[in-house]
């Protein structure tokens, strides 16, 4: 199983916005800019992105993985990014 499938803590830590015109589900996201939008829940504090399920740090998925945003297909686990959002709760960091 991927550390992602037991983490979720970037669907919680950083807000997730993108091209308006990816194939993410409009009622899903709020806009940003005239260009951009963002994944609902992922705008304000608390951060927890609306297409994420489960609980941070113990199993977790996205309910829209196969139309998620470029945003999110870019992060990768072992970053620093990443290990910087699992500290915000309370998470070790994961080594490659």
């Amino acid at each position: 199983m991927s550390h992602c499938q037991s983490c979720g803590a970037c669907c919680a830590s950083f807000r997730v916005s993108f091209y308006w015109g990816e194939e993410v589900p409009a009622h899903l996201t709020v806009p940003i800019t005239p260009h951009r939008a963002a994944m609902r829940g992922t705008e304000a504090k608390p951060v927890r992105c609306i297409a994420l399920s489960g609980e941070v740090g113990k199993e977790v998925g996205c309910t829209i993985y196969t139309q998620r945003s470029s945003t999110c297909r870019e992060f990768t686990e072992y970053t620093p990014e990443c290990n910087k959002a699992r500290a915000m709760h309370g998470l070790p960091p994961i080594q490659a």
